[in-house]
């Protein structure tokens, strides 16, 4: 049975070592948490923070910011990206089934592109010790690849004759997520979905041109024009049902009651 192992993020982040090649979620975390909690001061926890992007602005908000991966790859480049900025987070390597902390110690938990690469038993577990280190009244964020989009269709393509980059990985709808999260004692407190930009397209076109040595710019801008009009529906339907459930991406706050 095909699975996400620790071996395919060695080699994920070792070839991705140069994050500005990378795409980055922009402010998703930052702005979501905002509208519902005020960050100054809250002690917070990425859990298989990547390259660590997601948690670094909450800094600037003020809040204490935990990163953890056991990625040994994914732990060098977050050391090295906040020397570099000068921001100051605690890094720490440690497997999200069994997190290093008390009961009770975060007043926020998240995590972006993380419970997909685990089949359903392994996700209850994983979001069972998310809300373990949760303080009551404390939210958790995640946020997944939405299940009703082409992306699936590609993936499931790339998994079945094994190219792809993570070895294994699944998808939600908004009702399965929501579902689960409030049979583990949640209560979801807000929704946001995410168009991709650029889109699915041109990312895979330009990861296919780099293979043989063409690189086109991480972001185009063609038209400026039509792309401030994109840019402009995108953050106009963002959190509406439009968008929550047709992006590629979607995220859910739970609280804990």
């Amino acid at each position: 049975m095909k699975e996400s192992r620790r071996s395919n993020w060695e080699t994920f982040w070792d070839e991705k070592k140069e994050v500005r090649e990378v795409y980055s979620n922009s402010d998703r975390i930052v702005r979501n948490l905002s509208k519902t909690i005020d960050l100054k001061g809250k002690k917070i926890l990425e859990v298989g923070a990547g390259t660590g992007r997601d948690s670094f602005p909450l800094v600037g908000r003020g809040a204490q910011v935990y990163q953890l991966d056991y990625s040994i790859n994914s732990l060098k480049i977050m050391k090295r990206l906040a020397e570099e900025e000068k921001i100051s987070v605690l890094i720490l390597g440690g497997d999200t089934f069994y997190l290093p902390f008390r009961d009770e110690t975060f007043d926020i938990v998240f995590h972006q592109g993380l419970l997909e690469h685990f089949r359903p038993q392994q996700a209850e577990a994983l979001l069972k010790e998310n809300i373990r280190i949760l303080k009551r009244g404390g939210l958790l964020l995640v946020d997944v690849p939405q299940r009703y989009h082409i992306y699936t269709i590609i993936k499931h393509f790339l998994i079945a004759i094994d190219k792809w980059f993570a070895g294994w990985e699944r998808e939600f709808s908004v009702r399965e997520l929501r579902e689960e999260m409030e049979r583990l004692g949640l209560t979801v407190v807000h929704a946001y979905g995410e168009w991709m930009y650029p889109s699915l397209f041109y990312r895979a076109t330009r990861e296919a041109l780099l293979k043989v040595g063409l690189r086109l710019p991480l972001y185009p801008t063609i038209f400026r024009p039509l792309s401030n009009a994109r840019r402009s529906v995108r953050e106009t339907l963002r959190d509406t049902p439009i968008a929550i459930n047709t992006s590629l991406s979607f995220g859910l706050v739970g609280k804990k009651l």
